[in-house]
């Protein structure tokens, strides 16, 4: 455990951690990789899950989302907020399990502490998506702030993030028929992992975006709108129940509006025709072969 500052509890310790890379981005994804590498005697296998969680956060950082709110190029006070739940939450659980005193203060720390002591996909996936979606639910000020695409996009972070859990703790629900791949292609120490997180190739490096959602929409590559349009979107109602039940947070199911459905965080529900593209040849073909049974 790096530069130890002795009588800190586990939360006081995360606290000051995340406060001193708070402004500094390459140093926020320092400590996540860091806490990820334990010393060899009590390494249960974390190293491949560090992929999937500094793969995403590497994102934010190319496109200027964690810089500084003072200064040229300000990042965005709301992705900030995020992080910072994800860094404390990851760090104050690794303290508890290394030996600092204290009790979990939030869920997610209890959550991270159950996959430190037993490491799978289904585990991380809890710890991390616990987090995040409680972070979602305790900033949709900060996203109220946001400009309507990168609003959307927000969503669409909630919504993908939300089904590679699935794809691992749940994958009748993700893929139906053919619910023995998910765990498979949703295990965050692979690379397919990657695919159902990243936004890279839709959404240039910078903000704040501009205003033009639809060209955005238009750009996202053929898997992007196989997956978004052909497999998920029909499964939004179920995908939001479970999730919200799986991770204890009856409120995640509040984040979407059923008449659509249309994901609704920090969005206008009648705002609904960019969530229902007409689907493309291969996502009509996933939505009758992958059909949502439930």
């Amino acid at each position: 455990m790096a530069e130890d500052t002795a009588g800190r509890t586990a939360g006081e310790y995360a606290d000051e951690r995340v406060a001193r890379v708070a402004d500094d981005p390459r140093a926020r994804l320092a400590l996540l990789r860091e806490l990820y590498d334990v010393p060899p005697d009590v390494d249960r296998g974390y190293l491949p899950y560090r992929r999937a969680a500094s793969a995403f956060l590497g994102w934010q950082l190319r496109r200027g989302l964690l810089a500084p709110l003072s200064g040229p190029a300000p990042g965005s006070p709301w992705w900030r907020a995020v992080n910072d739940a994800l860094l404390r939450d990851t760090c104050e659980a690794s303290a508890l399990a290394f030996g600092r005193a204290g009790a979990p203060r939030a869920p997610g720390v209890t959550a991270t502490l159950d996959f430190i002591q037993h490491p799978t996909a289904r585990t991380w996936y809890r710890a991390h998506n616990l987090t995040i979606a409680s972070a979602f639910l305790a900033h949709e000020d900060l996203a109220r702030r946001e400009n309507r695409v990168e609003r959307f996009f927000l969503n669409l972070v909630l919504v993908r993030v939300l089904y590679a859990h699935a794809l691992v703790a749940a994958p009748r629900l993700a893929l139906g028929p053919l619910a023995p791949l998910g765990r498979l292609l949703g295990d965050p120490r692979l690379g397919m992992a990657g695919i159902f997180l990243s936004l890279s190739r839709v959404l240039p490096a910078l903000y704040p975006l501009d205003d033009d959602l639809g060209r955005y929409v238009d750009a996202e590559h053929s898997i992007g709108h196989l997956l978004d349009v052909g497999v998920i979107v029909p499964r939004l109602g179920g995908l939001y129940d479970w999730s919200a039940a799986e991770l204890g947070l009856p409120a995640l199911a509040l984040l979407l509006d059923r008449r659509g459905p249309v994901p609704a965080y920090a969005w206008d529900p009648e705002d609904a025709a960019v969530w229902h593209p007409a689907p493309s040849r291969l996502a009509r073909a996933a939505r009758r072969a992958l059909p949502d049974r439930r």
